[in-house]
């Protein structure tokens, strides 16, 4: 049967929303179509299975999930600091208040692959690649800080994002600014200033 691209699209944003909204339990086929507001039967045109739909929903959430990279672009103009750092940290945040959908259901299926073997081997895959890549940037952009203090600011936001979206409630007596700017400042170490030969 032909597909529609941007039927599936919409289809797995129909998922997505499912996923945040019911859980990995309440997400179904037909639970997709009635997300999506199409006939039943549509999504199972599209997704062989339940497998095959997880699948999908992962690669859509992550397509979401990345930054634009024309904004992107425009903060690395700055120099190299602890400062840009921060503001790339704070429009993280910015961007996972702004689609709580995919971040929730990314979650979800974080849970879901705890309970498949085949889901938890994909997961794994995609977020070596996720944190190699995060790694690559910093490094490449001359941001300060090694390997391990990357890898430590990256576990440090990972359990921000995930009470932010989660227990807000827990953060409400400690200013989000603040906890980021302490974070970065402790993890990462003060940027080493440029002369003449180190610009050359």
């Amino acid at each position: 049967m032909r597909q529609n691209p941007e039927r599936r699209t919409a289809l797995l944003d129909a998922a997505i929303e499912v996923l945040a909204g019911e859980g990995s339990r309440g997400l179904t086929l037909r639970a997709v179509d009635a997300e999506a507001g199409v006939p039943n039967g549509t999504a199972s045109n599209y997704f062989a299975n339940r497998a095959e739909l997880l699948r999908q929903v992962m690669e859509r959430t992550r397509e979401r999930m990345t930054p634009d990279a024309s904004a992107l672009g425009d903060t690395m103009k700055a120099e190299p600091s602890r400062e840009l750092v921060t503001t790339l940290m704070h429009q993280l945040i910015e961007r996972v208040r702004g689609d709580r959908s995919s971040h929730l259901a990314m979650l979800e299926l974080r849970l879901e692959a705890t309970r498949r073997p085949e889901l938890q081997a994909e997961l794994t895959r995609v977020f070596s690649t996720e944190l190699d890549e995060n790694i690559r940037f910093h490094l490449d952009a001359g941001l300060p800080g090694d390997r391990d203090a990357v890898v430590l600011l990256y576990l440090a936001m990972r359990g921000l994002i995930v009470d932010d979206l989660t227990v807000p409630g827990l953060l409400a007596p400690y200013p989000l600014d603040g906890l980021i700017g302490d974070m970065v400042t402790r993890i990462l170490p003060p940027e080493v200033p440029r002369t003449p030969e180190t610009r050359s």
